[in-house]
């Protein structure tokens, strides 16, 4: 795997991180924010971003925004669910962000301790489009 840009994808971990600390399953999130937590989540942001640029064309046309992504993830990776929780006022924008959360499924098993009660991870993913 090569390793992140600098800034876009350090950005968006930590504010996937911090969507994570401010989610449904906020208590397990804060205890298991440790390293495989947050390896977990850095493999999710390189999925999406990969799943954008393998969906999209080179070029000025793709456009540029942040769309926030309520996504839920089961134990087995699956993505159960994804809906716009920001818009970025486009929305060809917005399609773009939800078809590269959805194209990570299955993304892998995310660690036990992220999981709700009821099996899934609820995250809000701040994905940066164009940047």
């Amino acid at each position: 795997m090569s390793p992140l840009p600098m800034l876009p994808r350090a950005v968006i971990a930590a504010a996937v991180v911090f969507g994570l600390a401010l989610s449904s399953a906020a208590v397990a999130a804060r205890t298991a924010t440790g390293p495989a937590a947050r390896a977990w989540l850095s493999d999710l942001v390189t999925r999406i971003d990969a799943a954008d640029r393998a969906g999209t064309r080179p070029g000025p046309s793709r456009g540029r925004g942040t769309v926030v992504v309520h996504v839920q993830i089961a134990a087995d990776g699956a993505v159960q669910g994804a809906e716009i929780e920001e818009s970025s006022g486009s929305a060809k924008l917005d399609q773009r962000a939800l078809r590269a959360v959805q194209g990570i499924s299955p993304a892998p098993a995310p660690p036990a301790a992220l999981l709700g009660v009821d099996g899934i991870v609820d995250l809000s993913i701040p994905v940066a489009l164009g940047h």
